[in-house]
């Protein structure tokens, strides 16, 4: 079970740790969300899962009694030095502890190809260069993501929307979203400014993963979202790779001055295959 508000706050300051709002620290305490975010990621024995900010270790011991092996990351040097001092040397074969920032190592090491889930609380500030990382590599067979609302909301956005973006095509090209769970910001010691949601994510039979290249040229497109896509790929240092794309788009009944943020998924995967630079 998760540690109440007041034996969190005890732990932390036996720790002599305070939590760093920057780094998004707010504390899992509803035991409820903690079997919900096992629940919907159907962790069974033998799971191989990724975790990302364990902290005090609430959501880790959840995974480890659930005969999951897990490969947590974290930044914070003292939260980490907590659970390899318990966790870690409780369970030496089933949890595998990576001291260092989630961006640089997305799946904290974890050396597999497939097979595998990821059940994470993710800090704000992180979670699309996150995700993004996750997206360039091998991909797990199901995420839940425990985010705040802003971030789901943008991880989802539907063609139109005014947070439709580069994020959201990577993730539906791959993804199909499933139904999560709605977080109250009371479910956290201390508690954030903004509610919270489980984002359940399951991968699709036929993901589809953007090059680097082609990653790079959605997101520089929408960095100028309001302008038309004709001007845009005009003005583009890869125009000339790009501009047949334009007459793809077309044939979609696309025309060159729709704007990126308008673009179906469709669209976008008619890209070229860019050269890698």
């Amino acid at each position: 079970m998760p540690l109440s508000p007041s034996e969190t706050r005890t732990l932390l300051e036996s720790l002599g740790h305070r939590p760093n709002k920057r780094l998004g620290q707010n504390f899992l305490v509803d035991g409820n969300i903690v079997r919900k975010s096992l629940e919907l990621a159907n962790v069974q024995a033998g799971d191989k899962v990724v975790e990302v900010g364990p902290g005090l270790g609430t959501l880790s011991a959840a995974l480890l009694a659930a005969g999951a092996e897990v490969w947590a990351v974290e930044f914070d040097q003292r939260l980490h030095a907590n659970l390899d001092a318990t966790l870690a040397q409780e369970n030496p074969e089933q949890f595998h502890l990576l001291h260092g920032d989630a961006v640089d190592h997305p799946r904290a090491d974890f050396a597999l190809q497939s097979n595998f889930k990821i059940v994470a609380n993710l800090p704000y500030a992180i979670s699309t260069p996150w995700m993004e990382k996750v997206l360039a590599g091998p991909l797990p067979d199901c995420m839940v993501l425990m985010l705040q609302k802003e971030a789901a909301d943008r991880f989802t956005a539907a063609p139109g929307q005014k947070n439709y973006g580069a994020i959201s095509i990577f993730i539906e090209a791959a993804y199909q979203r499933k139904p999560g769970h709605k977080v109250s910001r009371q479910c956290f010691y201390p508690a954030p400014d903004v509610d919270s949601t489980l984002l359940h994510l399951e991968r699709l039979p036929d993901a589809f993963h953007f090059n680097r290249a082609q990653r790079e040229t959605i997101r520089s497109i929408f960095t100028q979202r309001r302008k038309q896509i004709g001007s845009l790929v005009n003005k583009h240092p890869r125009s000339n790779e790009l501009k047949p794309w334009l007459a793809e788009l077309a044939q979609m009944e696309i025309p060159e001055t729709t704007r990126p943020e308008a673009i179906p998924l469709e669209g976008w995967r008619k890209l070229p295959s860019l050269a890698q630079d």
